[in-house]
């Protein structure tokens, strides 16, 4: 794909949502750091009906840690794999608590060696909640640059370097979000809704779904 495709990519993506925002629910770093631990395997909606929840009785590391593993869970228990999330969820509050005086690290390195953080999660929370151009790629992200060809490869990492590289600099800071709501919404992992797509022209895809009887 040449640049000048890229580019018209991402224009349309932001005429089309001038402003992405991610679809997790939270006011502070450390309310995001949570949500997108909580969130593997599990639907933002999901997420947020817990953290509504939560986050008014505790949403700070220590007050997670007053609540202590077993209240944790009470809170987060309609989520998948919630015995292992309450557990690194409790592991990172200690965490920063001992090292970080109760704040979210701003580094990847940092970020990092958490519990249950890894590199998607970190780009996550270093781009959404401090404003870094970082690429947190996940399944959406990696379906979404493959199928349009706009930057391929055959891991997360290497998409996610990709990207990083060919994403016109204007559009960095938020092409995380879109190439997110791109996938999750429009570019879907069975039927791409190519019918119902603003880059449809733009995009390499050989198998494009015709649109349904009807419509």
């Amino acid at each position: 794909m040449n640049p000048a495709k890229r580019q018209a990519i991402f224009e349309r993506l932001r005429a089309a949502n001038p402003s992405p925002k991610t679809e997790l629910e939270y006011t502070t770093p450390f309310e995001l750091l949570i949500a997108v631990l909580l969130s593997a395997q599990a639907t933002d909606v999901g997420v947020n009906k817990a953290t509504r929840k939560l986050y008014p009785v505790a949403n700070t590391p220590q007050a997670i840690l007053d609540l202590g593993l077993d209240g944790l869970k009470e809170y987060i228990n309609t989520i998948g794999l919630y015995p292992t999330k309450a557990k690194n969820v409790i592991a990172t509050c200690q965490l920063l608590v001992d090292q970080y005086g109760g704040e979210v690290p701003r580094t990847r390195e940092e970020l990092e060696q958490l519990p249950g953080v890894g590199r998607k999660t970190a780009n996550v929370v270093l781009n959404t909640a401090f404003g870094e151009l970082a690429m947190a790629v996940d399944t959406h992200i990696f379906r979404v640059s493959n199928r349009t060809k706009l930057a391929p490869g055959k891991d997360v990492v290497e998409v996610e370097h990709k990207l990083m590289k060919f994403v016109p600099q204007e559009f960095l800071l938020d092409a995380h979000h879109w190439l997110i709501l791109h996938g999750r919404y429009t570019c879907i992992a069975r039927k791409p809704k190519c019918w119902n797509c603003v880059i449809v022209d733009l995009c390499e895809f050989k198998q494009k779904t015709p649109a349904p009887e009807g419509l």
